[in-house]
C-alpha cells in the first residue's frame, strides 16, 4: 500500500516521501498517529510541491545543522532523575527529558522524535544520545545523568 508520510518516521522516511508499506502497518500505526495519508494522484502533486520547497531550504538548514552539531557535541547536558542508593534509576531517561535539558542548558529547541537513545539510560553516569539534525548531519550528544 502506498502512503505519503506527513512526518518523519525513523527507518521509513521523511515528510513528503511516498513509501510502500503493509496495509496493517499503515492502518493501525501510521494513519492513527497522523504520520501518513493514503497516496492519491492529487496527493502526488502535493508531494512534488513539498519536495521542491524542501530542496530550496536544504542548503540553509544544512549549514545551520552543522553549526548546531558543533555546539551540541562540545557541551555536556545534565539530566536529573530519581535514583536508588546503588545509582540505578527508577525508570529510564526519555528523549523528551533530554530535549528539555538541552533547551534548559541554552541549546536549540529539539524535537524529541529526532533524538535516539541507543542504550537505555537506566543508571547515573555518562551516556550518549544521537540527534538527527538533518538527513546528512547527525550529532552525538553527551548526557550526564545525575541523581536528583
Amino acid at each position: 500500500m502506498k502512503v505519503i508520510l506527513t512526518h518523519e518516521v525513523s527507518a521509513l522516511g521523511a515528510a513528503g516521501d511516498v513509501v510502500d508499506v503493509k496495509p496493517g502497518y499503515a492502518r493501525n500505526f501510521l494513519f492513527r498517529r497522523g504520520l501518513a495519508t493514503a497516496w492519491t494522484k492529487g496527493g502526488q502533486k502535493q508531494v512534488d510541491a513539498i519536495a521542491k520547497g524542501r530542496e530550496t531550504r536544504a542548503v540553509k538548514s544544512l549549514e545551520e545543522a552543522q553549526s548546531i552539531k558543533g555546539n551540541l557535541e562540545s557541551s555536556v547536558v545534565r539530566v536529573k532523575a530519581h535514583a536508588g542508593k546503588d545509582g540505578r534509576l527508577f525508570g529510564a531517561v526519555s528523549t523528551a527529558e533530554v530535549a528539555a535539558a538541552v533547551k534548559e542548558a541554552g541549546g536549540p529547541d529539539l524535537d524529541r522524535r529526532k533524538i535516539e537513545i541507543p542504550t537505555p539510560m537506566k543508571a547515573v553516569g555518562s551516556h550518549t544520545a544521537l540527534v538527527r539534525l538533518h538527513p546528512e548531519v547527525q550529532a552525538t550528544l553527551n548526557v550526564d545523568v545525575q541523581a536528583g
